[in-house]
């Protein structure tokens, strides 16, 4: 996908330093015996019209992050800033003003929509809630939407076990944008689709964010997707954001040794084409356990002895901050420490 110009493009969202911690409870008064470090430390910025994809193994906190950025789970500490307005200081009654400006869709589309509500009674329900639209105004609206992500309007009378998995799909986006958001939080929406589908439903939304100026978070684990969608590339670890870059040069030129890992687990359409795989020995640790120092050495190829002391944070290779990563060979003393 073609870069787009970003560098003017106001910041709409703000995350510092957000954490979930999850506490584990033990014994008959169920007191707290530890914490399942969920998310832990995680920032990023986001700018207007952008697409930042959010990638890595399952369980590093990719989910949670989406969740705890719209309350929907409530962040242990940290910030969040949309427009400037911080989230997390909201009460209820301007926490549901804000809805209408930040919207998920959901990994699974079977299961985020009501069996027992109609499409149309699924819309009609958003509009009236939120005070958009009532009675056939309602209507006509829901009609419009479903024809915006290219289904019938004679859909509005059926339920979600009468459509496929793509369909589903379309009706929950349909959904997201029913209250005219900016922000939409993208939870692997093409996770569970077909391959064919999958390039359906990615080119919805990328037309839709040119139609309407939205803004993802784009959460997946398939690299070629993000590849496709984003603008720039977040990749996740243990709860922590070990690199971030622009997409073409994060896949052009990966810093972190799991970055490297993870793209060259990725396809090659090309069968005479030869690439070095990288294969991670050991299991991902507990995020309730997590090694000292750098979280990924016991599993890292090009670990030193200080890496499992220090733990490194993500700081900028360049002036112009395009390109963070969060590791101790590229730190300032790095030639240092590897020669230690």
């Amino acid at each position: 996908m073609p870069a787009k110009n970003l560098t003017d493009a106001p910041e709409l969202l703000v995350v510092k330093n957000l954490t979930k911690w999850f506490p584990i409870r033990k014994g008959f008064f169920s007191r707290t015996v530890g914490y399942v470090k969920a998310v832990d430390g995680v920032s990023f910025t986001i700018r207007k019209g952008e697409t930042l994809g959010l990638v890595g193994e399952s369980g590093c906190g990719k989910t949670t992050t989406g969740r705890a950025l719209l309350r929907l789970i409530e962040p242990t500490s940290g910030s969040i800033f949309f427009e400037g307005k911080d989230v997390l200081a909201l009460s209820k009654d301007e926490l549901r003003k804000l809805r209408k400006e930040i919207q998920i869709i959901f990994q699974d589309p079977f299961s985020s929509l009501n069996p027992r509500l109609t499409v149309g009674e699924m819309l009609r329900e958003v509009l009236e809630v939120h005070q958009l639209a009532e009675g056939s105004s309602a209507r006509s609206a829901a009609e419009q939407l479903l024809d915006i992500v290219g289904l019938r309007k004679e859909y509005l009378n059926r339920y979600p076990h009468e459509f496929s998995g793509g369909q589903r799909q379309r009706v929950g986006i349909a959904r997201a944008l029913a209250v005219k958001p900016k922000f939409i939080v993208c939870d692997e929406p093409v996770s569970a689709l077909d391959v064919s589908i999958q390039s359906q439903i990615i080119n919805l939304l990328q037309d839709l964010q040119k139609e309407f100026g939205l803004t993802y978070l784009f959460i997946a684990h398939d690299l070629s997707v993000v590849e496709h969608i984003s603008d720039r590339v977040a990749v996740m670890y243990l709860g922590k954001v070990v690199e971030i870059a622009g997409c073409d040069e994060l896949y052009a030129s990966p810093k972190h040794p799991y970055t490297e890992a993870l793209l060259s687990a990725v396809p090659v359409p090309n069968p005479k084409a030869k690439k070095k795989r990288i294969i991670l020995t050991g299991d991902l640790p507990s995020p309730a356990n997590t090694p000292s120092g750098c979280a990924f050495h016991p599993r890292c190829p090009k670990a030193v002895d200080a890496c499992k002391i220090k733990a490194p944070q993500l700081a900028a290779l360049s002036e112009e901050e395009t390109h963070k990563v969060s590791c101790l060979l590229y730190e300032p003393t790095a030639k240092n420490v590897q020669a230690a």
